[in-house]
């Protein structure tokens, strides 16, 4: 069998020559800094990637990838890319969202991409706020937001998108933001490693529409005791010397609690393998929203076969099976009619 020698490549290979168009300050720019400079590391080729996206600011994304793209239609971008991966096994999918094109109209396009496990790299650009179309709430967006299109108050319920991901039993779970590069590169580079659907939350800033909507957490004086790392096989604890940490009572309820009060041996240890997605989903629900500790990193990344090769299986299968993928048998099957 012949190796493919993977041609070493740099940032500058993975850049268009596109004029990149966000507004100045956007978070987008942090997000597009850290895949293209990830990208060299992967060990992937640039004519076998491929970048999927809606309608919104973050869909732009294809433009500025010195790679295969396809700019698609607002919420759909996960049933084209659903397409394109089960039918080219070969290609590396990237499907970029952001929280209303993927949780508003793609609401059902995105859950079922990942009940079904496709290999997907899902990343949601979560600014809780419509931004392309100036302002609008979005389905994040806290009870209460006033906007152009809820100028008394949004009385949504908003999404959790870490929740609605692992309720539908999606095989890798994760969270980072677009204020730290390192963290979302670790964060994209385990995400792409995983065979199946991976969906990543970033939560990003939109300096216009929604400015500082993550601050109370992301901001670089408040990160220490705002933000909980999620680390499999590790006690889950925060803070500038780890005196805070979780702990899962015996109704099941997760807890945040001064360690020194409760001993190191009681704070729960993290596992993002485990199969029952219960723990991942108490751990998605910590936070009632942006202003209280909030856990990031990988929630959930746990095997399960992937839905390309089992349609590549079923398809074999059939074919080499005698009497089977006869379409005139199809045809001539009892659930047919004539017709005079």
């Amino acid at each position: 069998m012949t190796t493919v020698e993977i041609p070493l490549t740099t940032r500058k290979d993975w850049s268009s020559d596109q004029e990149v168009r966000w507004c100045p300050g956007c978070g987008d720019y942090n997000i597009l800094a850290a895949i293209q400079m990830m990208m060299p590391d992967l060990g992937v080729r640039r004519e076998k990637t491929v970048f999927v996206s809606g309608i919104g600011c973050a869909a732009r994304f294809p433009y500025y990838m010195n790679t295969y793209g396809v700019h698609s239609i607002h919420g759909r971008a996960p049933s084209i890319a659903t397409g394109l991966a089960v039918t080219r096994p070969d290609l590396d999918v990237w499907v970029i969202c952001g929280d209303g094109d993927a949780l508003s109209i793609g609401g059902n396009h995105f859950i079922h991409a990942l009940r079904r496990n496709i290999r997907l790299n899902i990343m949601v650009f979560n600014n809780q706020i419509y931004g392309l179309t100036k302002g609008q709430y979005s389905p994040t967006s806290e009870t209460g937001k006033v906007t152009k299109s809820t100028p008394f108050g949004s009385i949504d319920h908003p999404f959790n998108p870490i929740s609605l991901a692992i309720g539908a039993e999606a095989s890798f779970v994760a969270r980072t933001h677009d204020m730290d590069r390192a963290h979302m590169q670790a964060t994209f580079t385990e995400a792409h490693a995983h065979n199946g659907a991976a969906f990543v939350e970033v939560y990003q800033n939109c300096n216009v529409f929604n400015d500082g909507a993550f601050e109370a957490i992301t901001g670089k004086a408040n990160r220490s005791s705002m933000l909980i790392p999620l680390v499999h096989g590790e006690p889950i604890r925060f803070g500038d010397d780890g005196e805070r940490g979780v702990v899962q009572r015996t109704n099941g309820h997760l807890e945040i609690v001064d360690v020194a009060t409760v001993g190191e041996a009681a704070i729960l240890r993290h596992d993002a393998h485990a199969e029952d997605p219960g723990l991942a989903f108490a751990l998605s629900r910590l936070s009632r929203g942006v202003h209280d500790p909030t856990p990031i990193g990988v929630f959930r990344s746990v095997h399960r076969q992937e839905y390309g090769d089992q349609m590549t299986q079923q398809v074999n299968e059939a074919t080499e099976a005698k009497g089977k993928g006869d379409l005139a048998q199809l045809f001539r099957s009892a659930t047919s009619w004539t017709v005079d």
